[in-house]
């Protein structure tokens, strides 16, 4: 079989990747426990730095956590009960019926999804899940909203990989080869201030594209939103996709 190919946008970057980006509401991960046949192991597949892992670790007695990035892998959180290692998802060293839950977090969109899905049921054990989660564009109050939109994202428009449309569309464009699990969406809540927004802003695969031509961009809209962020946190909400499914084969 041959090598899928590796869409890598965050290795170079991958300690601003793991300062920036947010946790997961535990809500999600006690109800994919809850569902799930048994709680003994888990698989965090493209786990990033591990921010899924960390709610994982919390429901499940072991967490497997992988990523092509060996460099994403290396600033992994240290998390206990959470083992970390460099595999492609669409082709591990587990056996054969290993998991009783899979969790794919703000990743879908960069698998080969026709092999990725075959190896998940591959080991899955009977009537294991996976669930598939991501985080919709950022929202705002409404004196910052527009700003925002023509400040940030405006320059970053034409940037963006072709994959984050698939996520942004919630993967409604994807097949889903499992049986539909009744899955309440949620919202990712934050209280952020200036810096840690423009850390994850700084984290995206279209800014890092957008920096060679712009290097001042970060600079810029820094000091564009000073004002209308002010000195404290404001609220960040980021709306969450989320489709789960189970294995009945």
């Amino acid at each position: 079989m041959s090598a899928a190919r590796f869409v890598d946008h965050f290795s170079k970057h991958s300690d601003v990747y793991a300062q920036s980006r947010p946790t997961y509401p535990d809500s999600i991960f006690r109800r994919l426990a809850d569902l799930a046949p048994a709680r003994e192991r888990a698989w965090d597949c493209a786990t990033g730095s591990g921010q899924a892992a960390i709610g994982l670790a919390r429901h499940f007695e072991h967490v497997e956590a992988t990523d092509a990035s060996a460099q994403q892998i290396g600033n992994a959180i240290a998390t206990p009960g959470v083992t970390f290692s460099v595999q492609p998802a669409e082709s591990t060293t587990f056996a054969a019926g290993s998991f009783d839950a899979i969790c794919v977090a703000q990743a879908l969109h960069w698998f080969d999804v026709g092999r990725f899905y075959a190896e998940a049921k591959r080991v899955l054990r009977p009537r294991g899940l996976l669930l598939v989660v991501g985080y919709d564009r950022s929202r705002f109050e409404p004196a910052i909203e527009p700003e925002f939109e023509r400040i940030v994202l405006a320059p970053l428009k034409p940037h963006w990989p072709q994959q984050n449309k698939l996520l942004w569309d919630g993967y409604k464009d994807l097949p889903f080869p499992f049986t539909p699990v009744d899955f309440p969406a949620t919202d990712i809540e934050l209280d952020w201030t200036l810096e840690q927004l423009l850390g994850y802003v700084a984290s995206w695969s279209a800014t890092r594209t957008l920096l060679p031509s712009q290097p001042a961009y970060l600079e810029e809209i820094a000091a564009a939103l000073a004002p209308l962020w002010g000195d404290g946190s404001r609220r960040v909400t980021m709306p969450l996709h989320v489709k789960c499914g189970r294995h009945d084969g």
